[in-house]
């Protein structure tokens, strides 16, 4: 039987160009708590980050875990409050965020990642003053039934800095970082933070070149209810409207909202990808067509598009 190779080749020769502009840049990846339950989707992707740490990519890996902290708060008679996709944590919260987030997963990720020969190390925003935070006071946020309505988090902390240093020792030393999304401050107090802002912080400190978050949605939908209605690519003014419209709610507002501060931040290209799918890491960053939604400030949408921006 003869085995045709010829789709193979032509596969790798077609990814190789996208593989000498990466090679030594920064991506920051960002896993939904959905792919970390599931064992198939969770090997699928750490298979994905270890092929791409050994084409030379420097990466860190941030991890949610909000399914998970949610099960453990049923499972202590605790039921969990979530506004605008944002959790509310108060002081039992906390210490389920704590255990989930620095814990069961922080280490099962690396388990995953050590399955694939990738010598990973767990940390959280609290590690080496990593993510510095002060805890967010009440806000007055757009519910997801458009009802307006002030809020206090309880001990969910908003970002005041980031020093990359650690991140950078280990990146240099060819580890991938995996990071919890916890941050303290000086007194010593530690917050939630939002994994989607963390990763996002990541990525401007480090001026990566890509920002991808791993969802369990095909990406940017203009309808929720209709899989076919994916936006494959936008700018922030694009994403303003369809947040104006109510089409984006839930944990999808605030990834898109990080990736527009990340896009106009400094970062390239910043995607959202549905991780459950086979391969689809390596068809968003090494083919032209992508697996999601590519989002880039205008200035990288010229540069894509090949428009001169004084026309």
């Amino acid at each position: 039987m003869t085995i045709d190779t010829s789709r193979g080749i032509a596969g790798l020769k077609g990814a190789l160009r996208y593989v000498r502009a990466y090679r030594d840049h920064v991506f920051v990846v960002k896993l939904g708590g959905e792919i970390l339950k599931e064992p198939s989707a969770l090997d699928g992707v750490t298979a994905q980050v270890s092929l791409l740490h050994s084409l030379g990519i420097r990466l860190v890996v941030v991890h949610g875990g909000g399914p998970q902290a949610s099960a453990l708060s049923r499972r202590l008679g605790l039921e969990p409050e979530m506004v605008a996709g944002r959790r509310v944590t108060n002081d039992a919260a906390l210490e389920v965020a704590t255990m989930t987030y620095a814990g069961t997963l922080n280490v099962a990720l690396l388990a995953a990642l050590r399955h694939h020969q990738v010598q990973a190390v767990g940390l959280s925003g609290v590690d080496a003053e990593l993510i510095t935070a002060r805890r967010r006071p009440p806000v007055t946020v757009v519910d997801d039934a458009g009802v307006s309505r002030t809020v206090d988090y309880g001990h969910v902390g908003d970002i005041v800095r980031v020093d990359p240093r650690v991140l950078t020792t280990l990146l240099d030393a060819r580890f991938v970082p995996v990071v919890a999304s916890l941050a303290g401050d000086e007194q010593g107090a530690v917050y939630n933070v939002n994994a989607d802002t963390v990763a996002e912080s990541l990525a401007i400190a480090l001026r990566a070149q890509k920002l991808i978050y791993l969802t369990s949605v095909p990406g940017v939908l203009r309808d929720r209810e209709d899989p076919t209605s994916l936006v494959t690519f936008a700018d922030p003014d694009d994403l303003a409207q369809l947040m104006a419209s109510g089409a984006l709610s839930g944990g999808m507002r605030p990834k898109v909202e990080a990736c527009i501060r990340a896009a106009t931040g400094g970062v390239e290209r910043t995607h959202i990808v549905d991780g459950l799918t086979p391969d689809s890491l390596l068809l968003e960053v090494f083919t032209g067509t992508g697996h999601g939604t590519m989002i880039v400030g205008r200035k990288e949408k010229a540069t894509y598009l090949g428009v001169d921006l004084a026309d």
